[in-house]
């Protein structure tokens, strides 16, 4: 049997639940760790979350209320758009998710365009190349790897409004940070046909003679926003 068949044939065999087939494969092991050092949403696992962040090179920002997001995203976008020349030239725009809490945009300096993105009526690559920022919510994020997840859902919106613009604001809440990357999985589980993206810090790559690029598939810029 070449490699190739024996692959197909073990997914056949799990796809059937071994329905069929004279032989079954042996049982996932699951007796890996399945939880972190910090309970969810606990001082220290948003403690860890900071300092996996940081080390990544993102920009944290702590608020308790949620009103206070509007005021520190005003803050953040006007500093970025007072330092980039292009967006004064061509006036400044913002893209968020069409179930991104309104509020939350509020605070943007007068004369920023706020875009609104849907799967009903999706902006164009192009169309995002020309937008400073993206705004918007998270699904969850992991304090052992520093890593935040979207996952499509309409706070969120669709993957391509992450990966486009050159700077990404996420909010985030306190009780959306798990321990562990199993805590983390089984929230996404709840939802396992939404397409996820997987952020650990603003985009960057070492690959050319391990020289750090930034923004090569994704922003160069990441602000999260931890809420509580």
């Amino acid at each position: 049997m070449s490699a190739r068949s024996d692959i197909l044939h073990h997914i056949r065999v799990a796809l059937d639940g071994v329905t069929g087939h004279q032989e079954a494969l042996a049982p996932v092991a699951r007796d890996y760790r399945r939880t972190g050092d910090h309970a969810p949403g606990s001082p220290g696992a948003i403690d860890l979350l900071v300092d996996r962040l940081e080390d990544y090179k993102a920009h944290v920002h702590r608020v308790v209320t949620d009103e206070a997001v509007t005021a520190l995203v005003g803050e953040i976008l006007g500093t970025l758009f007072a330092e980039s020349a292009a967006a004064s030239a061509r006036g400044r725009a913002v893209v968020v998710p069409a179930g991104l809490a309104k509020h939350w945009v509020d605070g943007l300096p007068s004369g920023t365009a706020v875009l609104t993105d849907s799967r009903e009526a999706p902006m164009t690559a192009l169309e995002l190349d020309e937008v400073d920022a993206v705004v918007t919510a998270a699904r969850v994020a992991i304090a052992d790897t520093g890593t935040i997840v979207l996952d499509g859902a309409d706070d969120q919106g669709r993957r391509i409004i992450t990966l486009v613009p050159d700077v990404h604001v996420c909010v985030v809440r306190a009780d959306q940070v798990t321990g562990s990357v199993p805590e983390g999985v089984a929230v996404l589980a709840e939802h396992p046909e939404r397409p996820q993206t997987w952020i650990s810090g603003p985009s960057a790559t070492s690959d050319i003679e391990l020289s750090r690029v930034e923004g090569v598939h994704g922003p160069r810029t990441l602000h999260v926003i931890i809420v509580g």
